[in-house]
């Protein structure tokens, strides 16, 4: 990519100070497709002043808008909850949020930014790229490329281009339902994975896979594999689609799972193996993850057309492992039980470190998805629940 000056590019936005101006949310301005990076974007200057519109323009983006406190939710509390968020935190690890996003039933009711945060910039996506990865399989499943009984068969079967004479004891059966839990049972020591970076000419393709099932040590097929949370199991996932659909797993999600939500803006870095990232590496405007968190509530229901088939949202938004007490994973996608008030509630999330999270309370048709630059994960998983679930009824 070329060499972007950041006096150049970044301090070229507009934005405007209040919510009672004409509303429109801060941009960067001239902005081109390749600007778009992880190192670029830390050359965004923060915001002089946070910006809450409690009334989001409609910008023909497939997606409904309506008031704050009009179409639902108590104003005052959300307004001092993401004042709060837009305050100096004096904590590098966390308190550093770029964006607060809003939906209630089906229509987005309150959009913010602060620090970094840009409408028309695309925010990088750590873990929750994994998220969405799962739901371009899902794509896969719906237009016929595979099926839902392909997910528990093994992963080899879909990669023609692996030598399975060379595959570690017990990797031939790992399946796609194993891979999409971390269940798959892969396991590389420290060491060899350095080693095998040192070639980057034999990971391209199907050579990635290759190592992944190669150099892990032996699986036992006694008993079923312990969750273990790694990049190697999203990397499965991601050959077998560009393994199955016809053009590349690129194009596939491009054309295919992005282009019809009216999702145009965004990023995603290439793997080592030429193919889309699938553990992070992704950037998504926040209007945008708003509506992976609507496809998900609405179960695969995109303006009306099935976009995924409802079977597999509840596969991957299902408890398959409990990691810790009431949190559990599906396929990408992370569920808690939460107790609020007295009452408990069943909470769905994408997650990314540094604080890429879309939220989704089903029982309340309300969708929420926040950004930032924090270390690690934050507060926000503790503290968005607990402060906007009473703003809205809870």
């Amino acid at each position: 990519m070329k060499s972007i000056c950041p006096t150049v590019i970044f301090f070229l936005y507009s934005f405007l100070n209040s919510m009672g101006q004409s509303g429109l949310a801060p941009e960067v301005a001239d902005l081109n497709a390749e600007d778009i990076s992880y190192e670029n974007e830390k050359h965004l200057p923060d915001l002089k002043t946070p910006f809450f519109n409690p009334s989001p323009r409609d910008k023909n983006d497939q997606l409904r808008v309506g008031k704050l406190g009009e179409d639902g939710g108590d104003k005052n509390k959300v307004l001092a909850y993401a004042r709060r968020l837009g305050e100096p935190s004096g904590n590098e690890k966390s308190g550093n949020t770029d964006s607060l996003l809003i939906a209630y039933r089906g229509k987005l009711i309150f959009e913010s930014y602060f620090r970094r945060g840009r409408s028309n910039y695309p925010h990088y996506q750590m873990s929750i790229t994994k998220s969405y990865t799962a739901y371009a399989l899902g794509r896969a499943i719906r237009l016929g490329y595979l099926s839902i009984d392909d997910l528990h068969k093994p992963v080899v079967s879909f990669l023609r281009n692996i030598n399975v004479t060379k595959l570690a004891e017990g990797t031939g059966g790992i399946t796609l339902h194993q891979a999409m839990q971390m269940s798959s049972g892969i396991r590389l020591k420290k060491n060899k994975i350095p080693e095998v970076a040192q070639q980057p000419e034999l990971l391209r393709g199907q050579g990635q896979a290759q190592a992944y099932l190669q150099f892990t040590q032996p699986i036992s097929s006694a008993s079923p594999q312990s969750y273990k949370y790694q990049a190697a199991d999203t990397v499965l996932t991601m050959q077998v689609l560009d393994a199955v659909v016809p053009g590349s797993a690129e194009s596939f999600i491009r054309e295919e799972l992005l282009q019809p939500m009216g999702i145009v803006n965004y990023r995603w870095q290439e793997d080592l193996s030429g193919l889309p990232k699938s553990a992070a590496g992704a950037s998504f405007l926040s209007r945008d993850m708003i509506k992976m968190g609507l496809l998900t509530l609405n179960g695969g229901k995109w303006k009306g057309q099935q976009h995924i088939d409802d079977s597999f949202i509840k596969l991957a938004v299902s408890p398959h492992v409990e990691t810790n007490e009431n949190i559990f994973y599906g396929y990408f996608w992370w569920s808690q039980n939460k107790e609020i008030e007295g009452k408990k509630y069943h909470i769905i999330q994408g997650r990314g470190a540094g604080g890429q999270f879309i939220f989704i309370f089903p029982s309340m048709d309300l969708v929420v998805v926040a950004t930032a630059h924090n270390k690690g994960m934050g507060k926000m998983l503790k503290e968005l629940p607990e402060n906007l679930v009473p703003a809205f009824g809870g």
